[in-house]
């Protein structure tokens, strides 16, 4: 079960959720639910971690590049074709903003991920007929360059 939520936090527009978790309907999932659930919530921690290690050195980034290094933890785990779409896109007062997306699969976003600016990670696997699974967390780099994850980030699957 996906559960995605979309909250506007400030009623004049200024800051916006986007977030999608995922549950389980029963006492234990089955071990490819967990295995696959794992993956993902692993693909997204990469993609943060790379961020945060490019900000960390000082090092320009690209929304591409965060979508590489996101897309080879699904990959290296076997389950690239069913990562279908974008790792994330930029968040603004419409949701999906016209900022940089973490994009290179749909497009190959050259633009640089720069302070100030929200964007989405949100790595998906879509088995057709059996399952999905997808994470996501919002990033927001402050002025100063910090990289921050609005809110709680899932690490288990909830079990409804």
């Amino acid at each position: 079960m996906l559960i995605d939520l979309w909250a506007k936090l400030d009623q004049k527009g200024a800051v916006f959720y986007d977030i999608t978790w995922c549950g389980f309907v029963g006492e234990k999932p089955p071990a490819k639910y967990v295995e696959i659930f794992h993956v993902v919530r692993d693909a997204r921690n990469a993609a943060l971690d790379f961020i945060r290690g490019r900000y960390a050195e000082g090092k320009k980034l690209y929304g591409w590049e965060v979508d590489d290094a996101c897309r080879r933890v699904v990959e290296q785990a076997g389950y690239g074709p069913y990562f279908l779409h974008r790792t994330g896109h930029s968040i603004g007062e419409e949701v999906h903003g016209n900022g940089v997306n973490i994009d290179n699969l749909e497009t190959k976003d050259e633009r640089e991920l720069v302070p100030g600016i929200c964007f989405s990670i949100e790595p998906g696997i879509y088995l057709d007929g059996e399952m999905a699974v997808r994470s996501e967390i919002n990033v927001f780099i402050t002025p100063a360059g910090k990289v921050d994850v609005a809110g709680k980030m899932q690490e288990e699957l909830i079990l409804i």
